[in-house]
């Protein structure tokens, strides 16, 4: 089984890139990006398993980014990242296609069963075409 790509966008640079060692501690493949424009440049290139997208960025919004990540590849698994229980955005962000979110600050064992979870559920066609 091939690792598990996953793209972190989060504008906090420290919070993403240490998520992003810490993932591949764990034999994740992942990288870290700090704008949803530039997740939005490199989705069609590196095609991830696995998007945790912040909700709240400068710039493009989170819940934005998702609506074009879906048009770009409906089979990416989203998970949006909040560090506010900002519910309307959380609801926003499930209706817009989203596999699940989590609150800040992250707790990396449950997000690590998401992440899975959300893996689990991407076409197993899709997955191998990566």
């Amino acid at each position: 089984m091939s690792q598990t790509k996953v793209l972190i966008v989060d504008d906090e640079a420290e919070f993403a890139s240490v998520l992003s060692e810490r993932l591949r501690l764990r034999s994740y493949d992942a990288k870290a990006v700090y704008t949803a424009e530039d997740a939005l440049n490199i989705i069609p290139e590196w095609s991830p398993d696995v998007v945790l997208l912040d909700v709240q960025m400068p710039g493009m919004s989170g819940l934005d980014a998702l609506k074009i990540i879906k048009q770009i590849d409906a089979s990416i698994e989203v998970i949006i990242l909040s560090g506010r229980g900002d519910e309307s955005s959380l609801e926003q962000g499930m209706t817009s296609g989203a596999s699940g979110y989590i609150m800040k600050p992250i707790d990396l064992g449950e997000l690590l069963i998401k992440i899975n979870k959300a893996k689990r559920s991407r076409p197993k066609d899709r997955e191998k075409s990566s």
